[in-house]
């Protein structure tokens, strides 16, 4: 069985297991509405700059054991997108298992992706959604999914596969994303309100066109336009935005900024 260790813990969020707990706990909102979900965007920087966003959007998630994570590939590595069908990821809170049996058939149904566990051994897109997923549930698993190309029909087929092999309503499924990279916060909000449009509107093939034709330099868009593909055909209606931020929320330097969005698909 592979282990994947962590390799952002201390970096990207606390490597001590109650240092840890009580960020998080200062991120989840305890009093918000619990919502059966069918996706969701969180973002994937450091939990110091995206952290309260992406708490923001795991409170509302209404008892779920299994979450399909969608990331991206930051390094390049591969031609493929790839997937992981067996294992456990390591974080300070401990093991999470890899349901094998929906990751085999998620690959099995999809023409795009490869079992290939080295690409994600140095991905953090994928690996800071962990922490908020044990913390909402510790017996939950995952299923680990890195894109490397965003094409539509990558994107559709993906999906396709993802919705095709969901038989249980306990499954979510995560897109991991921030918006707008480096842009004076004025112009990050206006290109983010594009994007996070078309998300709300459930557009995926819109969302891959607007991020194209005005340049949006949102890192996750193929993992977003995947999950909605997939909400699509699990009959997903609508998408809410939970909050937007950017990081000169936290950094007060509003000249260069990122921005994070929470969204729910339901």
């Amino acid at each position: 069985m592979a282990i994947r260790k962590p390799a952002y813990a201390g970096v990207f969020y606390p490597a001590n297991p109650l240092q840890l707990r009580k960020t998080i706990e200062e991120y989840i909102v305890p009093s918000s509405e619990k919502q059966k979900v069918i996706g969701i965007v969180s973002p994937h920087a450091g939990y110091v700059y995206s952290g309260k966003v992406a708490g923001a959007v795991y409170s509302q998630i209404k008892n779920c054991s299994v979450f399909i994570i969608l990331g991206l590939n930051h390094h390049g590595r591969g031609k493929k997108s790839s997937i992981i069908t067996e294992g456990e990821w390591i974080t300070p809170y401990g093991g999470i298992k890899i349901n094998s049996s929906l990751a085999g058939k998620i690959l099995s149904r999809s023409n795009f992706l490869e079992e290939n566990e080295r690409i994600h051994l140095d991905e953090h897109s994928l690996e800071v959604q962990v922490p908020f997923i044990q913390h909402l549930n510790p017996s939950a698993q995952i299923v680990p999914i890195c894109m490397q190309e965003y094409s539509d029909d990558i994107c559709r087929n993906i999906g396709n596969a993802i919705a095709d092999s969901i038989t249980e309503e306990n499954v979510v499924i995560v897109a991991s994303s921030d918006m707008t990279h480096y842009e004076p916060v004025e112009i990050a909000q206006q290109k983010d309100k594009l994007a996070i449009e078309k998300i709300l509107n459930v557009d995926p093939e819109g969302l891959l066109k607007i991020v194209i034709k005005e340049n949006i330099s949102m890192c996750g868009v193929g993992p977003v336009a995947t999950m909605i593909y997939a909400g699509k055909k699990l009959t997903a209606k609508e998408g809410r935005l939970i909050s937007y931020q950017t990081s000169g929320d936290v950094t007060g330097d509003y000249h260069s900024v990122v921005g994070y969005a929470g969204i729910i698909i339901k």
